[in-house]
């Protein structure tokens, strides 16, 4: 039923600032943007060894409830753990969960990022065999 990870929404009083702060952490450009009344309301990056999507949405557009603590939390791969934490940390992301080992090649982080959206983050191995394995194909 579910085939895999399409687009990942966070929300934004500001955009345009949350648009800033993504490209700096992501390094790349957003590929699409939606804009109402002379401001960006949507915007997409393309991110990562699948291109997946990560949107930012004006927060006024957001389902009711959506964004809140408690909601889902996705975990976006990284290579090094505790150096992208770090980086978070540093672009001004405010510690939720350091860095936390749960079980060989599993090891997961979080942040609150400026716009109050948790960003998750996990080195996983499943994800790397999975990778390799393709890579082979």
């Amino acid at each position: 039923m579910l085939r895999g990870l399409t687009t990942h929404n966070f929300f934004a009083e500001d955009v345009t600032a949350a648009v800033a702060w993504y490209t700096e952490l992501l390094g790349v450009q957003p590929y699409f943007e939606r804009r109402l009344d002379g401001k960006p309301a949507y915007i997409e990056f393309r991110i990562g060894d699948y291109q997946h999507e990560l949107g930012i949405l004006d927060r006024r557009f957001a389902p009711p409830g959506a964004g809140a603590t408690g909601g889902t939390l996705t975990y976006w791969a990284v290579d090094d753990i505790e150096s992208a934490y770090q980086r978070l940390l540093d672009l001004g992301g405010t510690a939720q969960q350091g860095p936390t080992e749960h079980g060989p090649g599993f090891v997961t982080a979080s942040v609150i990022d400026p716009f109050g959206n948790i960003l998750g983050i996990m080195f996983n191995q499943h994800y790397l065999n999975v990778l390799a394995g393709q890579a082979g194909e």
